[in-house]
């Protein structure tokens, strides 16, 4: 009787044991698998991928910003230096006027001479306007002179009609290929293209006064813009040699101080 009581009485102490057993056995797994989730290599490796990542893409991003900044203020300089570059030109070597009539003379003059100024007073200029560019280029056949030929392109020029100018520049050396003026046509008619950005046109009007002109004043100029036209067309490569070329041909000179500017703000710009 006796152990049948004892029986009873162990088995009520198991049964009433096993639910605080069970509860001590859950809480140690969640702990243990709380510490294992925080001891975590994969999980942290994880998360420092995706900060670095973050990172990364910021970098990038800071890096396009930079890039667009300095892109735009190239194309700033770049369209300042077209437009004070002829706006200087056009005052400084012609004077803000007509250019002054060839000294007369019953044979061509050799290539790389400079026109001879006439002690002639040059024509006064018309208030009245052509009706269209191709007005001016039969104006321009039907007077036979090579000067006021001349001046019709130039006026346009000097009147920002760079497209109409680039056409009568063109006329004009169709009509007269070896006349005084074609040196200077060549150049303006390439300054005509280059302002326009047509760059790869201009650069073909200053390779070719170089070769046929290469003693003529407005070769330097024609050197320099070359090198700018190279780039403009983004061949830095060939418009530092030709920039270099105008420093050394031309030391101490107008345009070998723009080359040297330009040139230092190429080898500016890849070091950024």
């Amino acid at each position: 009787m006796i152990a049948k009581k004892y029986m009873l009485v162990l088995a009520a102490a198991l049964v009433a044991a096993a639910p605080a057993h069970a509860q001590r056995v859950s809480l140690a797994d969640r702990v243990a698998a709380l510490e294992a989730k925080a001891n975590n290599p994969q999980q942290n490796l994880d998360l420092l991928n995706k900060v670095t990542q973050q990172e990364s893409e910021l970098r990038e991003l800071r890096a396009q910003l930079e890039q667009l900044q300095n892109e735009n203020e190239q194309l700033k300089q770049r369209n300042r230096d077209q437009y004070l570059d002829l706006d200087g030109r056009l005052n400084r070597l012609e004077g803000g006027a007509a250019p002054a009539a060839p000294a007369p003379a019953t044979t061509t003059p050799p290539l790389g001479t400079a026109p001879k100024p006439a002690t002639a007073p040059a024509p006064a200029a018309t208030t009245e306007r052509p009706p269209s560019v191709h007005g001016d280029m039969g104006a321009m056949s039907a007077t036979g002179d090579e000067r006021t030929a001349y001046n019709v392109a130039f006026d346009k020029l000097k009147a920002g009609d760079y497209a109409d100018a680039a056409q009568l520049f063109t006329s004009f050396l169709q009509i007269y290929p070896t006349g005084v003026y074609a040196p200077n046509a060549l150049y303006w008619l390439g300054e005509s293209y280059y302002v326009t950005q047509n760059y790869a046109l201009a650069a073909d009007q200053f390779r070719a006064l170089l070769a046929q002109y290469p003693t003529h004043d407005k070769a330097p100029g024609a050197l320099l813009k070359l090198g700018l036209c190279d780039y403009g067309l983004g061949k830095l490569p060939e418009a530092e040699r030709t920039l270099g070329e105008v420093m050394a041909k031309y030391p101490g000179t107008d345009v070998a101080r723009t080359a040297d500017d330009r040139l230092r703000a190429i080898q500016l710009g890849r070091l950024r």
